[in-house]
């Protein structure tokens, strides 16, 4: 975690975001291709995974050593505390980046054949294990520091996955993302994001994470609940110009006050999975990343005012 809230670690936390999405992309369209697994091992399968996830790996860490920390000194192993930045929802963050790589390895390795507790075990430990090599590189780096809240909502996102995919062999809860522009990134571009697309990463204003919930999944097997369809939980924070207090003024140009308060939400999703349940062929809907939120009408709950309706949320 960096030790004054610079651009600099929005950025280089935001590039793992990047990789996850693009591969859940890849690996989405993957499945849909070969309908969705295989029975037997295929060591050919294994290859392809092993050899595309080091490449990507590799390419990935030497990108962060390069555009990050190759720029600040080095420094002894230290901590640092950042669990009072932007109203925790960079953990909210790190907790679902966690669960969707782990997700996304633990399906690669069942498409390439591998036992189903092992894939479990591969698919979290990788998870853990790319999470925690940030972490340690922010550890070495006087810029930065080993956050343990971000290492504790790493292990949480880890565990939710592994231990349903040991209760339930299913994921009946899962952990989402959306995201909508907000006025606040104009006022501090560095931090939030200058562009629609470095917002959309970088704005925690905009971003909500989500506990998407199947009912169906909970119920008798001959249940007439719609199999697709999920209640989710969402969190979000606004107001936030800065990490952990807004700034006065930035170069020179004074800041409207924007109270930071905490949102909660309640909304539908879709579970894209289940929908060859219903005689559709599911290539297309599969081919969207599970790690976004379908849009849907919302409630949202904060302490300062009442419950507030959004006939589209995302």
């Amino acid at each position: 975690m960096t030790m004054n809230g610079s651009s600099t670690f929005f950025s280089k936390k935001k590039y793992l975001f990047y990789v996850v999405f693009g591969f859940s992309f890849f690996y989405q369209n993957l499945i849909a291709q070969n309908n969705q697994g295989a029975n037997s091992y295929n060591s050919s399968r294994f290859k392809t995974v092993v050899i595309t996830e080091s490449a990507l790996t590799t390419v990935g860490l030497i990108g962060l050593n390069y555009l990050w920390y190759k720029k600040f000194p080095k420094s002894r192993f230290h901590f640092f505390n950042d669990s009072n930045e932007w109203l925790n929802m960079d953990k909210a963050g790190h907790a679902t980046t966690a669960y969707n790589v782990s997700s996304i390895q633990y399906n690669m390795m069942r498409w390439s054949g591998v036992e189903n507790k092992q894939a479990i075990w591969i698919g979290g430990l990788t998870a853990l294990g790319l999470q925690t090599i940030v972490e340690i590189l922010d550890g070495f780096s006087t810029k930065w520091g080993f956050s343990i809240s971000d290492m504790l909502a790493n292990i949480a996102g880890t565990a939710l996955f592994m231990g349903q995919q040991f209760a339930f062999n299913d994921q009946r809860v899962q952990l989402k993302f959306s995201f909508h522009k907000t006025i606040f990134a104009k006022y501090n571009p560095a931090e939030l994001g200058n562009s629609k697309w470095q917002s959309w990463l970088k704005d925690y204003n905009g971003q909500t994470y989500w506990l998407s919930i199947n009912p169906s999944s909970f119920l008798k097997s001959n249940n007439t609940f719609p199999k697709w369809l999920n209640a989710s939980f969402g969190y979000g924070a606004e107001g936030m110009i800065g990490a952990v207090k807004n700034p006065v003024e930035l170069h020179g140009k004074p800041i409207p006050f924007y109270k930071r308060y905490r949102q909660y939400y309640f909304s539908l999703d879709a579970d894209f999975k289940h929908f060859n349940n219903y005689n559709t062929s599911p290539k297309a809907l599969l081919a969207l990343p599970q790690i976004l939120k379908f849009p849907f009408p919302a409630i949202e709950f904060n302490k300062d005012s009442t419950a507030k309706f959004h006939w589209f949320y995302f």
